[in-house]
């Protein structure tokens, strides 16, 4: 009777990691990403294309020797290409980002992405990155060069910070062929419609009126 219970137990530990897998194993070669249908039913990615119509362009992008544009309120530049940008990335779990980063602080905010783990190469400068685990949040750092990886695990507040005084350049490939993103700040002080400020105020033990300037400051970021 002990090993039949076991091997329930085993059978429903099998079926729940299958079950919350974050993009599903394909079932096919591939599966290029159309537009849905009028009146279809929700998917969990995209509705696919004949194979047999496919082109070598539902499978290409092009331009990530080009460098990001920098000159923004963070000094950072992120090029995604998810499967809005090649719709043969649908069903295969993966997609790929280039980084940019201005001199002397140029920064990707703290933030994380629900559905994928990112592992990233810098290729050019030098970077400060680092993710908090969850309770006990504990910080966990590292000064990256050109030729360093680092592992931000799916989930995690993380972050990336130039600290040359020369541009800095990486790539990073996440476990989704859809990742999202979550910028921290953006998150608490810009959603439309706003958090009620009282909210805010208590939770980071700050005056009303600072909450309000910085809902005002993100509301137009």
């Amino acid at each position: 009777m002990k090993s039949f219970h076991f091997l329930v137990f085993l059978a429903l530990a099998l079926a729940f990691s299958f079950a919350s897998a974050f993009d599903p194993s394909p079932l096919q070669d591939f599966c290029v990403a159309i537009p849905e249908p009028k009146n279809a039913v929700f998917v969990n990615g995209k509705f696919c294309k004949n194979p047999n119509l496919t082109v070598a362009e539902d499978f290409f992008f092009w331009g990530l020797n080009v460098p990001g544009n920098t000159e923004n309120r963070v000094g950072s530049n992120v090029t995604l290409v998810n499967v809005d940008k090649i719709p043969g990335l649908n069903t295969l779990g993966i997609s790929l980002a280039r980084l940019d980063f201005a001199p002397n602080g140029g920064l990707n905010p703290p933030h994380t992405h629900p559905r994928g783990t990112e592992i990233l190469v810098v290729v050019e400068g030098t970077l400060y990155v680092g993710f908090v685990t969850s309770n006990p949040n504990r910080l966990i750092t590292k000064v990256l060069y050109p030729g360093d990886v680092f592992v931000f695990p799916i989930g995690l507040i993380h972050f990336q910070f130039n600290i040359a005084k020369t541009n800095a350049v990486a790539f990073a490939g996440l476990s989704s062929q859809n990742p999202g993103v979550i910028t921290i700040a953006d998150a608490i002080f810009g959603p439309n419609p706003p958090i009620n400020p009282d909210v805010l105020a208590k939770a980071f033990q700050l005056d009303k009126d600072e909450v309000e300037k910085l809902q005002k400051l993100f509301e137009n970021a």
